[in-house]
């Protein structure tokens, strides 16, 4: 098996990317590559919310971040679960997006965040409002174009460790031909 294979794994919110891609990534024995705008708040002390803030504002964040990602990931061997992931790893041997419904994504988030359905709706569309404008201003991709990809998982079909063999069995028929 090639030493430099890289899974890119994206979808939005709540559609279970970080739990997806560390089931995969420990599956198959890779790194798991998962540095969130959640993670960097953490780091600085800051509220989630006020994380996004600072990025509405300042393109460095973002930049940062994505620019960390890309790096980590080009030891090789690895999968990289983030938002732009199938976007910005141009070298994916495999690239993988995570759909789900705006409704489905609120239910899950409402549950992860221990917030009212009601409220994670409202938080859920003016985030992905946020984020579509966000990435078309500073990298000139549309989120919610992903037709490229080469795996696209209804997340809605299955829970997580579903959607996770599903992208095992892809990755591991990309392996039988390295």
């Amino acid at each position: 098996m090639s030493n430099n294979m890289k899974i890119a794994i994206s979808g939005k919110s709540g559609c279970g990317n970080t739990t997806v891609s560390k089931y995969v990534a420990k599956e198959l024995g890779f790194r798991h590559i998962n540095f969130t705008f959640r993670d960097m708040a953490r780091e600085r002390g800051l509220k989630f919310e006020e994380m996004c803030a600072l990025a509405e504002k300042d393109d460095q964040h973002d930049k940062f971040l994505d620019s960390m990602l890309i790096m980590l990931s080009s030891k090789g061997n690895c999968v990289l679960g983030s938002r732009l992931a199938v976007w910005h790893l141009k070298d994916a041997a495999l690239k993988v997006y995570l759909d789900g419904s705006t409704e489905i994504r609120s239910q899950r988030i409402a549950k992860r965040e221990k917030h009212s359905y009601e409220q994670a709706y409202a938080e859920t569309l003016v985030r992905d409002k946020r984020d579509h404008e966000r990435y078309m201003r500073l990298y000139n991709i549309d989120i919610n174009n992903y037709d490229f990809v080469d795996l696209i998982i209804d997340t809605e079909k299955g829970d997580q460790m579903y959607v996770a063999q599903l992208i095992i069995e892809a990755a591991k028929k990309i392996i039988g031909t390295l």
